[in-house]
């Protein structure tokens, strides 16, 4: 047993079902537990900034159904992932912050100087990514033809809703005739949001912040000045960074984010909105009589919405259609201003290229 574990990698581990959840309290150095099938590749870029040593998984990290592409960025920046062979048996010994090693593609749990076999596990390499991306371009064309179905019968369903006037809360914050610009963590969000602040400072628009868009704003430099969304991905300080809130409420009536708003003592507007919170984003500031639309890091093709777990894009479709030239997409903006850092391509990425491409 000791000369097994001589090279294994120790650490503490931390578990939640939703991985946008985990990243927000997860300590630095520690191993990530999740549930998440498919990583995408902003949660992916989340664990990252954390510092994590590894990423343990319930599900397939990457399924082989579309080419998903967190498992990639992790392996890029160095952080390992495993998926877990015999998670039920994980699940009803491992708690949180218990000490674990990974020795090869094998889990322990550390308990003083006992070592417990919990589970073999899938280590990804660059090699069995390559042939998950390859499964998922022959299964694109299916995919493509199931979302394009879903996003049509979805869309006539909600059509009516987008034909009318939308009711819209009171805000302080005046947008018509403005510039607004709305920030969503999409991919590339952050290089497109700092590839905009020169328009930024000559323009003076309404800075909007879709959930963690807001963390992007702050982190920039600049304050929102409206906050929309269900608040699940949103850190405290930036709710608290003086934004008027909007919590995006749903059709049902739900709306899980204003008790986030009210733990913290804040007041916030309720706005009952179709569609997902960028899109009550978008509408809100069409509604309130912006002059232009400017959206970064929207979710605006297929892949997109997978990766968010969405099976189509009807809502994001008709708010499109009704903002029409209003809107300016500035996704994929800081590819026109290339830095040496986002100039690099890495191997992996060069294998999606040539598979999609």
């Amino acid at each position: 047993m000791n000369n097994q574990l001589t090279t294994t990698s120790y650490g503490t581990v931390y578990f939640h079902h939703r991985t946008k959840q985990l990243v927000q309290w997860i300590p630095e150095g520690a191993f990530a537990l999740i549930e998440h099938k498919d990583i995408d590749e902003m949660a992916a870029l989340a664990l990252i900034s954390k510092n994590i040593k590894g990423v343990l998984n319930y599900e397939p990290s990457m399924s082989g159904d579309y080419p998903s592409l967190g498992t990639i960025r992790l392996l890029e920046h160095g952080v390992p992932v495993y998926d877990v062979d015999d998670p039920d048996k994980v699940k009803q010994v491992l708690h949180q912050g218990h000490i674990i090693g990974i020795t090869g593609s094998k889990l322990w749990l550390k308990e003083e100087e006992q070592h417990m076999f919990l589970s073999s596990l899938t280590p990804y390499t660059y090699q069995n990514i390559l042939s998950k991306l390859k499964q998922a371009q022959a299964n694109l064309t299916s995919r493509l033809q199931k979302f394009v179905e879903n996003t049509l019968s979805n869309a006539f369903i909600e059509l009516p809703e987008i034909l009318t006037s939308i009711p819209i809360p009171k805000l302080a914050t005046d947008m018509r005739n403005r510039h607004v610009v709305v920030v969503t963590r999409g991919s590339g969000y952050m290089a497109d949001l700092m590839a905009l602040q020169n328009y930024i400072r000559e323009m003076q628009p309404v800075l909007i912040g879709v959930d963690g868009g807001a963390d992007a704003i702050l982190e920039c430099g600049m304050k929102p000045d409206v906050i929309c969304g269900d608040m699940d991905s949103i850190s405290h300080y930036a709710l608290c960074s003086g934004a008027e809130i909007v919590v995006h409420a749903y059709k049902n009536g739900r709306a899980p984010g204003m008790e986030v708003v009210q733990k913290l003592g804040l007041c916030a507007h309720l706005f009952p909105c179709f569609g997902t919170s960028e899109d009550a984003a978008h509408l809100l500031a069409y509604e309130a009589g912006a002059r232009l639309i400017v959206s970064v890091g929207s979710h605006t093709h297929m892949l997109d919405f997978l990766e968010k777990g969405r099976k189509g894009m009807a809502s994001t479709l008709l708010v499109r259609f009704k903002l029409g030239g209003k809107l300016l997409d500035a996704k994929g903006i800081h590819h026109l201003f290339p830095s040496k850092l986002n100039s690099r391509i890495s191997s992996a990425r060069s294998y999606l290229d040539a598979l999609l491409y």
